[in-house]
């Protein structure tokens, strides 16, 4: 595997933000995609992304095989859960490593977890999705949405080798379609895609990124179409 930049680089967490204000939609309303509900929370921010990134989900829903969906499992994440997963995951790590130094252990976290400051969840500008049928079944990509690099063995990594030809097949097809649409996918997790923030904006050479972090309650409900 080549180089992976991660999220607290400084040359990605340096790249400053020009917020274009984009409202946040409502996945749940688009026909073109599944929302999973395996992470809803009781005011439905998993299910809510930037127009912009909704709108380029649809194209890439356009660009799969006949008979395959998109199968989003969250979008937006406010900052105070974004938090809580970072420090959750980081004291998970610190008990298993005490002799870890703490900017190496806050290295470590950050391989799986954005730091909270500059997390593209938190901006509404990231997606974590994965394929399934028409029908709803989903896929094999060679480890579960979500899975850390301690669990899966390293087979998080968007190009892990070693996995099964089928998981491999599956990758690729999600990838194709989810890159020609315009998102860019963090390496560590073959499932985060993400269009319009700070880590975008480092792997396309934008001089800044879109969005900040997004409010949920200042959001409407106008769909791609």
């Amino acid at each position: 595997m080549s180089e992976i930049i991660r999220m607290n680089d400084p040359r990605s967490a340096g790249i400053p933000v020009r917020d274009c204000r984009e409202p946040l939609v409502d996945l749940r309303e688009l026909s073109f995609l599944r929302v999973d509900t395996r992470l809803a929370d009781p005011a439905g921010a998993y299910a809510l992304l930037r127009e912009g990134v909704a709108w380029r989900l649809a194209r890439a829903a356009r660009l799969l095989p006949e008979g395959l969906r998109l199968l989003v499992t969250e979008g937006y994440r406010p900052l105070v859960l974004q938090q809580r997963y970072f420090d959750a995951y980081e004291a998970e790590l610190r008990a298993s490593h005490p002799d870890w130094p703490e900017p190496y252990l806050r290295t470590r976290t950050s391989r799986s977890l954005s730091p909270p400051e500059i997390g593209p969840h938190v901006a509404g500008a990231a997606v974590d999705l994965t394929l399934c049928t028409a029908s709803g079944t989903e896929l094999d990509l060679g480890t579960p949405v979500n899975a850390g690099p301690e669990e899966s063995d390293g087979a998080c990594y968007t190009d892990a080798p070693g996995l099964a030809a089928t998981a491999r097949r599956n990758r690729r097809t999600l990838s194709a379609a989810l890159s020609t649409a315009g998102l860019t996918n963090y390496p560590t997790e073959w499932w985060h895609w993400s269009y319009g923030d700070r880590y975008w904006a480092l792997a396309t050479g934008a001089a800044a990124a879109r969005y900040g972090p997004a409010d949920v309650y200042a959001r409407h409900h106008r769909p791609p179409e």
